[in-house]
């Protein structure tokens, strides 16, 4: 008998080489039926996979993560077997699951695929999938798989790297493929299939290499999940912040300037300044102190950091002076320069916490193909800052951290969050930097936060900074994508590098805390994801324009003026449109510009003292007549109901 133990804590015996899907069946026939894939033991392996040993064991449905990257990866074999069909001669590479999907890379020879051939494709993968060929995997030796594709110099080089003893073929129908395995039970559960795209892909992401054909693709249980999906990216097109940001005139990329280095255009320098006002009057509050650092700094500074270790390779070459020796680097982050900040004069435990704020511009080097609109930029602004305190006052920052970073969300309509603690990955120590003693006391200090502040977390390995773990919020947009959004991190290892110290209540110079955070991340990608979020309806007290007055005709452009200064007495951001236009058309045009209200003024609101006031999207109900006063009261209160106080 073998001892199982369940994700509840749970503990069943059974016999030896009782099976995943035995398991499920014993637990419920109803919950068996969903179940697709399995880890036993922190190991993917099939639902049919013998288990000989006790350990632990979790069973994925669709609705897990692991599910469905066994449901995409099964899938990414079928498509194989109806590519190597259709296109005789074909060599396969590579087919993981990705992120909504999967893809197969594949060396096509002669032949050519396009968008025509993608429904061909389709309908034999799910004539092969109605067949329900079970996926069984099945180990061989090196010499039988390097016999096998001896043909295949792609897949004979990922060979050659292996272990005799290590290596898997898993079949299903008359298909084979070199594969570690992760697979659902049989391809009847796939229901509903689509070609994405295709695209140029080097081998093993090598431009020195040939240049094979990505196939992309995706798969569902169900063909209704996948027309949702479909239609989800229609949405998620309309919505794309590359098209907004053009037409709402907010920021525009030149190829003279260089890729991935946007410009801020009048309309959207305003809105990232109401931004950076909004979070410096909230740090203002919370005791943080305003610094400027220059936008490049001496090699050596990040030597110090350990930032050039981990990234010189991959950053802007450094840039030489006329002075031998003399090596700058665009600065890539803050932290080091907010350490020699703190190390410019002595201080005592009676000053401490120390908070230095700064939208700092930072620089990485970003591959060409890596870049996309402002979510992968070259260039970005971080709405940095660095705390340093004493040990015993950690756990008090750190909350007031947390506290700052829900503010954020509250007043910009982010309501959706889980909180990611990603600590150390213990299996490849060689990634961070650090004493345990000291990494140890920081995941504690956050784990800890988290609890106290009934946060609904998850603990996530491997996914901390080289310096130390960190609190992530991953935030749900409006279409249910997932982002990283704000970012709080302790560090106990930059304060030791920088020698930074305090004087304490015993005379004797201790080492502070450091906890870096940024509640937006970098402006760029925050205000690229607000985009998205909102459709560029963004929060009325955000919007570069409140309002817009629309004058029926030309007699009545002095009364709209005169609205305009009324307005602007109330705070509220306006502007007119006098063009000789119909009515009509103004409109259209205003809301297209995501304007919030459109004000109309002609002979009956002159006569009177009035607007007529049209909100965006209500199509014409519910316009009302009122007074300047009375907007503005309709105003402030929206916006009261959204800016959350700090």
């Amino acid at each position: 008998m073998i001892k199982v133990t369940l994700p509840d804590g749970s503990v069943r015996e059974f016999s030896q080489g009782v099976t995943p899907m035995d398991v499920a069946k014993n637990i419920s026939e109803g919950f068996a039926r969903n179940v697709i894939s399995a880890n036993y033991n922190d190991t993917t392996i099939e639902t049919s996979t013998p288990l000989t040993t006790d350990g632990t064991l979790t069973l994925y449905t669709w609705n897990d993560k692991e599910g469905k990257k066994a449901f995409w990866h099964s899938t990414s074999h079928v498509m194989a077997q109806t590519l190597e069909e259709m296109y005789s001669g074909i060599k396969l590479t590579l087919g993981p699951a990705i992120d909504n999907g999967f893809y197969y890379d594949v060396d096509f020879g002669n032949h050519k695929i396009t968008d025509a051939d993608f429904k061909k494709i389709e309908d034999r993968v799910l004539e092969i999938s109605r067949e329900k060929h079970e996926f069984k995997m099945r180990a061989v030796t090196k010499a039988e798989a390097l016999e096998k594709y001896k043909d295949n110099e792609y897949k004979t080089e990922l060979i050659s790297n292996l272990e005799d003893g290590t290596i898997t073929f898993c079949d299903h129908a008359t298909f084979t493929d070199l594969c570690r395995g992760g697979h659902i039970p049989n391809t009847g559960i796939i229901k509903a299939v689509k070609i994405m795209s295709i695209a140029g892909a080097y081998w093993r992401g090598d431009e020195k290499n040939k240049q094979l054909t990505r196939v992309y693709g995706t798969s569902f249980p169900k063909q209704k999940d996948l027309t949702d999906y479909l239609e989800l990216l229609e949405e998620a097109k309309r919505r794309d912040h590359r098209k907004l940001g053009k037409e709402l005139d907010l920021f525009h990329f030149s190829q003279r300037v260089g890729q991935g280095l946007p410009l801020w255009l009048p309309k959207g320098a305003a809105l990232r300044d109401r931004l950076e006002q909004f979070l410096k009057k909230a740090q203002k509050k919370a005791g943080y102190e305003q610094v400027v650092t220059p936008h490049i700094g001496q090699k050596e500074l990040y030597v110090t950091s350990g930032h050039y270790a981990k990234y010189g390779a991959d950053s802007f070459q450094p840039i030489t002076t006329p002075a031998e020796g003399e090596e700058f680097l665009l600065k890539p982050m803050n932290c080091p320069h907010h350490c020699e900040i703190y190390n410019s004069r002595p201080w005592s435990y009676k000053d401490l916490p120390k908070r230095y704020a700064e939208f700092g511009t930072v620089y990485r080097y970003e591959q060409s193909g890596e870049l996309h609109g402002l979510t992968r930029v070259r260039g970005f602004t971080q709405d940095d800052a660095h705390i340093f305190c004493m040990p015993d006052q950690l756990d008090a920052e750190f909350k007031n951290v947390i506290d700052l970073v829900l503010y954020v969300f509250g007043s910009l309509g982010f309501e959706n969050f889980t909180a990611q603690v990603s600590v150390r990955d213990l299996n490849n120590p060689d990634k961070y930097i650090g004493s345990i003693e000291n990494w140890e006391k920081a995941e504690n200090a956050i784990i800890s936060a988290a609890k106290d502040k009934g946060l609904n977390y998850v603990i996530e390995a491997g996914e901390a900074a080289f310096y130390g773990p960190k609190l992530d919020f991953m935030v749900k947009d409006a279409l249910g994508r997932s982002w990283q959004l704000g970012t709080i991190q302790v560090d106990y290892n930059l304060p030791e590098r920088f020698e930074l110290s305090y004087k304490g209540t015993d005379d004797k110079l201790h080492r502070p805390v450091m906890i870096h955070r940024a509640p937006f991340g970098s402006m760029e990608r925050f205000i690229a994801i607000l985009l998205e979020h909102t459709a560029g309806n963004f929060p009325l007290w955000l919007m570069p324009e409140q309002a817009i007055i629309l004058s029926l005709s030309e007699k009545y452009e002095k009364y709209a003026k005169k609205v305009l200064d009324l307005l602007e007495i109330h705070e509220i951001r306006a502007l007119i449109d006098n063009r000789n236009e119909t009515i009509g058309k103004k409109i259209r045009e205003a809301e297209m510009q995501k304007m919030p209200f459109m004000l109309i003024v002609g002979e009956e609101e002159e006569k009177n003292g009035t607007i007529s006031v049209r909100r965006n999207g209500q199509e014409g109900k519910g316009n009302i007549t009122v007074t300047i006063e009375e907007f503005a009261k309709i105003v402030n209160e929206e916006i009261s109901k959204t800016l959350k106080q700090f």
